[in-house]
């Protein structure tokens, strides 16, 4: 399971021209899942999410987390993040999972978020999805539950 974070002062999914997410400052998380992950890993990556320390303090560093801030996060399913790009022109998605398999991880992690008390907006699984967002820093991270 692969989170790309990036830390915003507001972000927003559409769908069809309609608005589905919004937050203002917190965390735009994108969401790769692959055939291995679970709802243990899920719920892992979501509480190292919520105390990930990126959130600057008073003094200008990062040392505060999404909870710390009292951010909300906006999470959106991207089984683009699960592609395999070691070679050749195009990315291949074989290592991405199933829908059917997707789904229920990507609502475990968002359920996760939600009981450690993060204020949690959604896309629309395997919609066809516009995000918008101000990226504040830039800051953006990736995590990963796969080792190496």
């Amino acid at each position: 399971m692969k989170a790309l974070l990036q830390r915003v002062t507001t972000a927003r999914v559409e769908v069809s021209g309609s608005t589905v997410g919004q937050i203002d400052k917190g965390l735009l998380i994108l969401l790769g899942i692959t055939p291995s992950d679970t709802p243990q890993l899920a719920a892992k990556l979501a509480e190292r999410v919520a105390n990930y320390r990126l959130f600057s303090d008073a003094e200008d560093k990062m040392n505060l987390s999404l909870l710390d801030c009292q951010g909300a996060a906006l999470v959106v399913s991207q089984f683009t993040l699960a592609a395999d790009t070691n070679s050749g022109r195009r990315p291949s998605f074989s290592s991405a999972a199933a829908p059917d398999l997707a789904e229920p991880l990507y609502l475990a992690f968002v359920a996760a978020l939600q009981r450690l008390g993060v204020p949690v907006a959604t896309g629309v699984f395997g919609a066809d999805m516009q995000v918008s967002l101000t990226n504040d820093g830039p800051v953006t991270f990736l995590l990963d539950t796969e080792k190496k």
